[in-house]
């Protein structure tokens, strides 16, 4: 049995991006959801009705 060192979470993000780019898609940086300087809650009431 090979022992193999653990595949960390930014391996796994990296070879995902990789994977889109090589099959054409445009790998954008991350951003937030909501705006720095926007000081309202962002609230979904999803699943809650």
């Amino acid at each position: 049995m090979k022992s193999e060192k653990p595949t960390t979470s930014n391996e796994i993000r990296q070879a995902f991006l990789d994977f889109f780019n090589e099959v054409g898609h445009e790998v954008v940086a991350s951003a937030p959801l909501p705006q720095h300087d926007n000081p309202t809650l962002l609230f979904t009431n999803a699943g809650m009705n």
